[in-house]
């Protein structure tokens, strides 16, 4: 059989934690940033978990996380 491929869109915007939980950073930080609120943007910095909903999907799009 042969290997399956990852998805490199995916490959870049998450991550995988040591007990297999997959990471994402915020959306709405990247341009526009003048209107928002100074406590707005430092809550977009962290990265959050990806909803369990999500979670049987994306694990097939990266097979070797």
């Amino acid at each position: 059989m042969p290997k399956m491929k990852t998805k490199s869109a995916a490959a870049k915007r998450f991550k995988v934690t040591g007990t297999g939980k997959l990471m994402k950073m915020k959306a709405y930080k990247s341009h526009i940033l003048t209107k928002k609120t100074t406590k707005r943007k430092r809550n977009l910095r962290k990265a959050t978990e990806i909803d369990k909903s999500n979670l049987a999907p994306m694990k097939r799009i990266l097979p070797y996380s």
